[in-house]
């Protein structure tokens, strides 16, 4: 279950109806995982989820959602937009293979 709701999404990506529902769902299941591993924890360990984590998962949601025929063009295309990145950065546990607690112990 996403930490963000289907109705979010879909408002966030102007989409009406309800054909794209499961694929919608799909890519917001899959942009939390990404989020997730990113940072190093599952964002199901907030409580609540920070604004700024439910953008980012909204964000790589549209951009899955939007560039989802790119690969039938031959186009490539990242696998996360800046954005998404730079959001999730603040949360990071891991960088250069190293947590946060060994870095501050070397400190």
């Amino acid at each position: 279950m996403s930490s963000v709701t289907l109705s979010l999404a879909k408002a966030h990506m102007k989409v009406d109806g309800s054909a794209d529902d499961e694929l919608i769902q799909l890519y917001l299941d899959a942009s939390e995982s990404y989020c997730g591993h990113f940072i190093g924890r599952p964002i199901a360990d907030f409580n609540p989820v920070p604004a700024d984590l439910q953008v980012a998962i909204l964000k790589l949601t549209a951009f899955h959602f939007i560039s989802r025929s790119l690969a039938t063009f031959g186009l490539t295309a990242t696998v996360a937009p800046g954005g998404v990145t730079a959001l999730l950065e603040n949360y990071r546990r891991n960088h250069f293979g190293r947590s946060a607690d060994e870095d501050s112990a070397d400190a």
